[in-house]
C-alpha cells in the first residue's frame, strides 16, 4: 500500500508513535489522527471545554490544509468527550465550521483523554483530485 505521511507545524506535533495524518490510495483518502486542545505554538492545553473544542477544530483544519484539502473534505468525524453533556457545545462549534452536507459522525463518551483533555476528534477525509 502506498502511503504518504502528512505533517504541519500549524497543529501540535505528534506526542507518541503516530503521524498527524496519512494519505493512502494515491492521495485521495486521508486519515487524520486524533487532535486534542493543544496550542501548537506552546504545546500546552488550552483551558475549558469551549476553548478546547475551538482548538481541536483549528488543529484538524491545519492538518486538512497540509493534506491538500479543508474541513469540507471530511467525510467521517469521531468525537470523544469526557462529559457527553458537552456534546451540545460540539454541535454549536461544528455549525460554525462545517456546512451541509455534514460529515458522518460518532460521539463517544470516554473516562479520560491524553493530557487531561476534555475533547478529542479524529477524522477521515477524501480529496477531490479532479
Amino acid at each position: 500500500m502506498h502511503k504518504t505521511i502528512v505533517t504541519t507545524n500549524e497543529a501540535p506535533q505528534a506526542i507518541g508513535t503516530y503521524s498527524q495524518a496519512v494519505k493512502v490510495k494515491g492521495g485521495e483518502t486521508v486519515y487524520l489522527s486524533g487532535q486534542i486542545g493543544l496550542d501548537p505554538t506552546q504545546m500546552k492545553m488550552v483551558s475549558g471545554i469551549d476553548a478546547q473544542i475551538e482548538q481541536v477544530i483549528a488543529n484538524l483544519k491545519a492538518v486538512t490544509v497540509a493534506s491538500g484539502g479543508d474541513l469540507s473534505d471530511i467525510v467521517k468525524l469521531n468525537v470523544y468527550l469526557v462529559d457527553l453533556t458537552d456534546f451540545v457545545k460540539v454541535n454549536e462549534a461544528m455549525s460554525k465550521y462545517f456546512s451541509q452536507p455534514y460529515p458522518a459522525r460518532a460521539a463517544i463518551g470516554v473516562s479520560a483523554l491524553p493530557r487531561d483533555a476534555l475533547v478529542e476528534m479524529d477524522a477521515v477525509m477524501v480529496l477531490n483530485n479532479d
